[in-house]
């Protein structure tokens, strides 16, 4: 018998450099299943047109991230929707596919998955971000562009034979605004895999002969508050004294430059470092050496309700963190973190001084975060849960195999 064949489309991030889809795709070849994705290239890393890697099949093509508001919106999704589209009826062509699995943004890809949803392929709904939330936070309420969002999500819930949420959050959202019955959406959280994303021998040269480390890790967005990172950085330094503390940002996105542009004019290039997006080697030795770690998002209706996974990440390095009050952020990380009132950066500079000068609490508060990731937060908890859907989609007995 052939094996079931999944096809996994992504947009936002290339593979294996989106962690999620990445870990998700391992654990269905682990599972028995032929796993083949599709995404953009991803700068100076993940560049090759096609590649395999553990057992899964990455086809990739060009793409430029979105300048210029929403007009470069449409640009950029016209782009990746033919590319994506033309790559998944190559696919097709080679034989059947059982799942198509879209994961957002954009709330577009249902697009390409219409020719093999009408030739029998089941359609998943890998629910990464709130797209109308998303689009509100960066742009504003333009009525038209918001509507537009919010049909695109209605559809793509529609269409979907089941739904994979990062939360509970996500979850009741599928089951309100999607009307999905609850049977067919099951939470899959973004989750390390302790058995590769672990601890390592710290390294005293990140801290470029400072006597602390801060560290950040994710994108950078409009939406994910670097700005206000480096403003409370700034008052740290400039207002409290503070000048033993080195931070190591990592991570790209669209506000990259204006954010090196930010930190020079607030009187921090000497103090702040931008590395770009970073092999799995760095993040792991630098967050092993990091004092405390930054998760500035702003509170909006995105944010509030989505699980960020450096939050996570953080916590399965057994780092503290400092977070604005969100939602989300308190299911997650609970005591591991010290959280600020939404938007006062004085505030969260001050935790910030805080925990520099409180060793043991700062120990007390990467444990607690360690074991919460062990204990409920882990891959292997998530990779169950996805497998259990996946049985239940395609009433399907669950195996495993050994990927060479």
């Amino acid at each position: 018998m052939r094996r079931q064949r999944v096809l996994i489309l992504v947009e936002n991030l290339s593979v294996p450099m989106d962690r999620r889809v990445w870990q998700e795709s391992r654990a269905l070849v682990r599972a028995g299943y032929e796993v083949v994705v599709i995404c953009p290239m991803g700068g100076a890393m993940d560049t090759e047109p096609e590649a395999v890697l553990e057992g899964v099949r990455i086809l990739r093509y060009p793409l430029r991230a979105a300048t210029g508001g929403p007009t470069g919106y449409v640009r950029e999704y016209g782009l990746a929707l033919w590319h994506t589209l033309r790559l998944a009826l190559r696919v097709r062509r080679e034989g059947p596919v059982d799942v198509v699995q879209a994961c957002n943004p954009p709330d577009l890809l249902f697009l390409a998955a219409l020719p093999l949803m009408a030739a029998g392929a089941r359609f998943v709904f890998d629910h990464h971000d709130l797209v109308p939330e998303l689009f509100r936070s960066r742009f504003g309420r333009g009525r038209a562009l918001l509507g537009v969002a919010k049909l695109f999500e209605r559809v793509t819930f529609a269409l979907a034979d089941g739904v994979i949420s990062t939360n509970e959050s996500y979850r009741q959202i599928a089951l309100t605004r999607g009307r999905k019955a609850p049977g067919t959406v099951q939470v899959v959280r973004s989750a390390p895999d302790l058995s590769r994303f672990r601890p390592r021998e710290p390294d005293p040269g990140l801290r470029r002969g400072k006597r602390y480390l801060a560290a950040y890790l994710g994108v950078m967005g409009p939406q994910d508050g670097v700005d206000g990172a480096l403003r409370a950085l700034a008052h740290l330094r400039h207002d409290r004294g503070r000048d033993d503390l080195h931070t190591v940002l990592m991570g790209g996105g669209d506000d990259l430059d204006d954010l090196i542009a930010l930190s020079r004019d607030l009187g921090l290039s000497d103090c702040v470092e931008f590395t770009g997006r970073v092999p799995d080697e760095f993040v792991q030795r630098c967050l092993s050496t990091a004092d405390v770690c930054l998760s500035p998002d702003p509170k909006n209706p995105l944010n509030d309700l989505s699980t960020m996974n450096k939050v996570v990440e953080y916590m399965a390095m057994g780092r503290p963190l400092v977070s604005f009050e969100l939602r989300e952020a308190r299911v997650s990380a609970g005591e591991a973190a010290a959280y600020a009132p939404a938007g006062d950066e004085r505030a969260f500079a001050a935790l910030l001084d805080e925990l520099l000068d409180d060793p043991d609490r700062r120990a007390r508060m990467g444990a607690i975060g360690r074991a919460r990731v062990a204990d409920r937060l882990s891959w292997e908890v998530s990779e169950r849960n996805l497998l259990d859907f996946y049985e239940r989609l395609l009433n399907r007995r669950r195996t495993r195999v050994t990927v060479r």
